[in-house]
């Protein structure tokens, strides 16, 4: 991982394509501490999401589909991001980006 993502304040997490987790920076660590932090790495994080998730990223994963969507939890928004990377081409798995936002987000539309 480039040293800059370390200590990003968006939580990162990269898998493989098995959802083996292979990467983690900071904020992610902590998000996931009592889970196991960094400890989950090497592990699949299949095993970190209950059902109905599990089965919906594992349909994501096999079909290398982005998902977004946010969520609300302990009085904090966030927005998560999961997207198919890829490595010369060749699909290499998943990262997952999860970055605090406020609850009334400006929205601007360019032309």
């Amino acid at each position: 991982m480039h040293e800059w993502i370390k200590e990003f304040p968006a939580a990162v997490t990269v898998c493989d394509p098995d959802g083996i987790i292979l990467e983690m920076n900071d904020k992610a660590a902590k998000t996931f501490e009592t889970d196991g932090g960094y400890g989950l790495i090497g592990l699949n994080m299949l095993d970190c999401h209950p059902e109905p998730a599990r089965s919906k990223t594992e349909r994501l994963l096999a079909a290398r589909q982005k998902n977004v969507y946010t969520i609300e939890k302990k009085g904090v928004k966030k927005m998560i991001y999961q997207s198919p990377w890829f490595q010369d081409g060749i699909y290499a798995g998943f990262v997952e980006l999860s970055l605090e936002i406020p609850f009334e987000l400006e929205h601007f539309i360019r032309r």
